[in-house]
């Protein structure tokens, strides 16, 4: 059976550290995704999307083909792989069909779950979600957690005494 395995992380060096060692390690680039909010222009997203995947090097197919993008509720994003066609399918004048919480349910995250993981990059984390097998969840855990993501129980928490209690697009990040 194949599920989605989500960390995020508050250092974007450590995604891409993630992405590279997933890579290594024999996952294809197309069962990884990563989603990096930011607070920079389109235009200079698209360039550190550039270079990032220019700079990464030949292990890291997933990086070079980073994409910058408005995402509502969240704002310009860099974002490559799987997940992102889920939600980019129905793009038109800027405006993402769908939304990052509909792909995220469609990738397997209950609701709960998926609120959260779009707060986190409302908040300006960067996600990387992996798609694998149960046989290989263990070991794809283990290479994300080696690269130093959030603790995501207790990031919530913090969210949660600050008075969130779920992802509204309508909204500007704190």
């Amino acid at each position: 059976m194949t599920r989605t395995i989500i960390r995020s992380f508050d250092d974007p060096a450590d995604a891409e550290t993630s992405i590279t060692r997933l890579e290594a390690a024999g996952l294809p680039p197309e069962e990884i995704s990563i989603i990096h909010s930011s607070t920079g222009t389109m235009g200079n997203d698209a360039a550190r999307g550039a270079g990032l995947g220019g700079a990464v090097g030949a292990g890291a197919g997933l990086l070079a083909g980073l994409t910058a993008f408005p995402l509502p509720g969240v704002g310009p994003v860099l974002a490559a792989g799987w997940l992102i066609g889920t939600f980019t399918a129905g793009t038109t004048a800027g405006a993402v069909a769908g939304g990052l919480l509909g792909a995220l349910t469609g990738a397997g995250l209950s609701e709960d779950e998926a609120h959260f993981y779009a707060e986190t990059i409302r908040r300006g984390t960067t996600m990387v979600s992996v798609r694998t097998s149960d046989s290989h969840a263990a070991v794809i855990e283990k290479i994300l957690d080696g690269a130093g993501p959030i603790d995501a129980k207790v990031r919530r928490g913090e969210y949660e005494r600050a008075g969130w209690s779920r992802f509204d697009e309508t909204t500007s990040p704190p």
